[in-house]
């Protein structure tokens, strides 16, 4: 029964109930001796009733008593009045993380990084005092207005359950009220260690997974353990791991490989000191790497703890491990390193003796590659590579191929001109190269397929025959040099995965079914097997394979739990050797965002849906709808951007992308590999098809008044070109589609004006992408309406035409960029100086996939905008003696 206010208890008086909780009621009280307001917590009958219970209670709060520190909330006494045990304690203001994470969700990581180095120095105090809270739990943790951490309730658990050698579950202070306190048991229960849960003895080490799975709800504003009651709870605690996919992509690795310890099922491997938590914690905010190991973890040779401190203090573009020493057979080592200024390398790959990375290292909206020798922090940029892509290694480490600007190029190692050996690669498919001197690689477009060259020039020729809408891309040589991996894309869902075909037998063998390129990884033992690493979801899978029988030789294991793909969709950002060395990348989360209302200063207005893996976006006519591409299903979606929802609208035409509104708002159009459809926006009838040819179509813009309808024409060779389809919705009308704008370069992301008498568009016939006006659809003159070094892309229109808007790539980062407009007769067309809006993070794809990252609103004062959740912190990770190592963990 509640107590009510003006009770008195002594000399104190009860003003608010507080709360409750299964320790007792607490409340709000008047300390009349003292004139400061305390609050009490009036004990449950079980142990008030208890003179044995209530006794050892004493004996254990009076000890309680004694611990101050300004992170634990102080125990001033435990009070007897009238019959009613009460403890007095400190009154906190502020709201617990429990409140805090139910209304606002996860909390930022520095923020959340900046609690939990408090609630570590809370444990830290008390374990040295031999005091173990017992119930850590987020609402046991009070932040003040201040920003001042208080834990709550420090070693109440102790001091309820009494000081029996022998616990049980039983006795546990929120476990006891299970008629009454249904939804504390669950809280309770989600943060209690195994052995808590098995109802044996514990020890400080329960303080630290309970602290593990705290951090993690406050990083991902969901528990760690989880179940429709207390069994299915503790089985979970007992059994299970944490989603850790639910971690933030931009969680710093440290904190990731932290919580990763905390939360050992056996106590044994978990660590067992708060004051290395805490100095972890503290490393991470400063930026500083740990010089000590943590305690309880098992220490390596002191050879590679100095080559761990090389790799940690090394301030280049990016750290690598020292590889002079050789490691022990038995020993591996895994180091995750950030990328300074959050700039991903987007692609990688290790020389074959192991010894070098080279990089295309994105910064600035510009690419360029770059060697570091894994021993030394220098970064050897290779002049002549500007715009590189998918770099990969000769046999002999010697050169390096690479994809720029539209052409398959080759480059000494050490520096020189590179050498073009294909043209009309398009942004690359990837390649690879044998000890014969054969090359393989693919490229940009639908219907694309590997082709072959001579390392030292001559004739590109198709090796692979891809099928209708379908794409062959990102080749891998496997050891005898004759036989090669390779991944289809799009085209007939039953069909893509990863293939087997060989040089003089390109007949195509399925091995597994997953969108994710594969590197090759020779086994270390010597044997004649191997494995194929690829991506499964986010998580680095291996798969063994024999490199005689050329088929798959075991299970599939997994390697790393997050990994990432490069800036080519499909491929990864991995590379291993023969010696065990494995490098891949984290956090290059380019393919996911939020789509999110900002206003031209930036400022955050709104979210609309969730994060996905999506890209483009359009809003309808009347601005009450989000059309979007979402990437795992290549399907057009459709969002109520004012009450919420979302729509999947195609499904019957696979891979449809690029959507774009007619000026009624009734019909969407799009691209579907070789074809452009039209569907009805409520999805009431089945999907139309417009035209089809032999080149990939996506859909750009549809003029105000219905006549013309806009979109991209891209070739095998990734060549872009404008067209339109007049009265595209005329079915009496002969569709024949005009050529607007044709020309060697590549032009795409055609807009036009609200009048219809201009069109923006973007072009690179200048080396880099420009935005240009041209009259349509026809006529004189032409003006570049981007100006500076960067790249520019994705012309939006006014809805009254007096501004262009368009976005300069500085990769990650962009700048959404005004532009003022002025025209008069229809050779007369006037554009102001461009002036910056706003930046966002986000990644785009490539302009002939027309693939808007916004859409302006019909005044342009507020833009719906892809942005990635958060800035993610590119990490490179180096992976010694890995198969080893993952097979112990198999």
């Amino acid at each position: 029964m509640a107590i009510p206010s003006g009770t008195k208890f002594g000399s104190y008086e009860v003003t608010a109930p507080i709360g409750a909780g299964g320790m007792g009621e607490v409340y709000q009280a008047r300390d009349t001796k003292l004139g400061r307001d305390v609050a009490i917590k009036v004990l449950p009958e079980a142990v008030a009733h208890d003179a044995e219970r209530l006794s050892r209670f004493q004996r254990e709060a009076k000890m309680l008593a004694a611990l101050n520190h300004p992170n634990i909330a102080t125990i001033h006494g435990l009070e007897q009045s009238g019959g009613t045990s009460y403890l007095v304690m400190e009154l906190v203001p502020g709201e617990t993380l429990q409140e805090r994470v139910k209304r606002e969700g996860r909390i930022p990581i520095e923020e959340a990084l900046t609690i939990a180095k408090q609630i570590a120095e809370a444990l830290q105090a008390a374990h040295e005092k031999g005091i173990i809270h017992r119930d850590l739990k987020p609402a046991n943790v009070k932040v003040t207005p201040e920003g001042k951490v208080k834990v709550l309730d420090f070693g109440l658990a102790k001091a309820f359950e009494g000081d029996a050698t022998s616990e049980d579950l039983s006795n546990s202070p929120t476990l006891s009220r299970a008629a009454t306190m249904q939804g504390v048991i669950l809280g309770t229960a989600a943060y209690m260690s195994p052995e808590q849960a098995r109802g044996k003895t514990v020890d400080k080490r329960t303080d630290i997974w309970a602290f593990g799975a705290v951090l993690y709800e406050l990083l991902t504003g969901k528990e760690a353990f989880t179940g429709e009651d207390v069994t299915e709870i503790l089985a979970s605690v007992v059994k299970s791991e944490p989603d850790w996919a639910r971690l933030p992509k931009n969680t710093p690795s440290a904190i990731s490989v932290l919580m990763h310890r905390c939360l050992r099922k056996d106590r044994r491997q978990r660590i067992s000191d708060a004051a290395d938590v805490r100095i972890e914690i503290e490393d991470t905010l400063s930026g500083a790497a740990p010089a000590e190991p943590l305690s309880g973890q098992r220490q390596r040779p002191v050879a590679w703890m100095a080559l761990a401190a090389l790799l940690l203090l090394s301030l280049g573009a990016v750290s690598f491990v020292h590889f002079r020493e050789t490691p022990r057979a038995d020993s591996a080592l895994n180091l995750s390193v950030p990328i300074p200024g959050n700039a991903p390398a987007g692609f990688l790959a290790l020389s074959p003796d192991g010894r070098r990375l080279v990089l295309s290292f994105a910064k600035e909206g510009k690419s360029q590659l770059s060697i570091r020798p894994l021993d030394s922090p220098q970064l050897q940029l290779l002049p002549g590579t500007e715009n590189a892509r998918a770099p990969f290694w000769s046999p002999d480490g010697k050169s390096i191929g690479f994809f720029a600007n539209g052409k398959l190029e080759t480059i000494p190692a050490t520096g020189g001109p590179p050498q073009v050996l294909c043209d009309g690669t398009g942004i690359g498919g990837g390649g690879t190269w044998n000890s014969n001197g054969v090359i393989l690689f693919g490229t940009a477009g639908i219907g694309a397929s590997i082709q072959r060259v001579n390392s030292a020039g001559g004739a590109c020729t198709a090796v692979t025959m891809a099928e209708g809408d379908s794409r062959h891309a990102f080749p891998e040589f496997l050891p005898d040099g004759k036989h090669f991996v390779y991944l289809v894309r799009f085209g007939d869902e039953a069909k893509r995965g990863l293939y087997l075909a060989a040089l003089d037998n390109p007949t195509p063998h399925r091995l597994l079914a997953d969108d994710s390129s594969a590197v090759f990884a020779p086994s270390t033992t010597g044997k004649n097997y191997g494995y194929l690493l690829f991506l499964r979801g986010s998580a680095l899978m291996a798969q063994p394979f024999s490199a005689e029988t050329l088929q798959l030789a075991g299970d599939v294991f997994p390697v790393a739990t997050e990994a990432s793909f490069s800036f080519n969709t499909g491929a990864i950002a991995v590379s291993a050797t023969a010696g065990g060395i494995l490098v891949y990348e984290t956090n290059n989360d380019f393919d996911r965002s939020q789509l999110t209302w900002l206003d031209r200063s930036g400022k955050e207005l709104g979210k609309v849906g969730t994060v996905q893996n999506e890209y483009h976006v359009a809003l309808s006519p009347d601005g009450r709808t989000a059309a979007t591409t979402r990437r795992g299903n290549l399907a057009i979606w459709l969002y109520d951007v004012q009450r919420g929802g979302e729509t999947r609208l195609t499904s019957s035409v696979q891979n449809s992308v690029a959507a774009v509104w007619s000026p009624d708002g009734k019909v969407i159009a799009f691209g579907a590999g070789k074809g452009l459809y039209v569907e009805d926006a409520n999805g009431g009838s089945k999907e139309e098809l417009l035209l089809e040819n032999q080149n990939a179509k996506t859909s750009s813009d549809w003029s105000r008044d219905g006549r013309y309808l806009i979109y991209t024409e891209t070739d095998l060779k990734g060549q872009g070109d404008i067209w339109y389809l007049p009265d595209p919705l005329n079915k009496s009308a002969e569709r024949k589609p005009v050529l607007f704008q044709g020309t060697p370069a590549v032009e795409s992301e055609g807009q036009l004006s609200p009048d219809g008498r201009w069109l923006a568009y973007v072009s690179n016939e200048s080396g880099k992408f420009e935005v240009y006006v041209r009259p349509f659809p026809s006529g004189p003159g032409r003006w570049k309406v981007s100006a500076g070094d960067r790249q520019y892309a994705e012309p939006r229109w006014r809805q009254d035409g007096k501004e262009l808007f368009f976005v300069e790539s500085q990769n990650p980062s962009n700048q959404l960029m005004a532009v003022a407009v002025q025209s008069g007769p229809r050779s007369d067309f006037q554009a102001g100086a461009p002036q910056a809006l706003f930046e966002f993070h986000a990644i785009g794809i490539v302009p002939t996939g027309n693939s808007f990252l916004y859409s302006p609103s019909a005044d342009g004062q507020r833009f719906l905008v892809h942005v990635q959740p958060g800035d993610a912190q590119p990490t490179v990770n180096v992976f010694t003696n890995w198969e080893k190592a993952a097979l112990g963990n198999k």
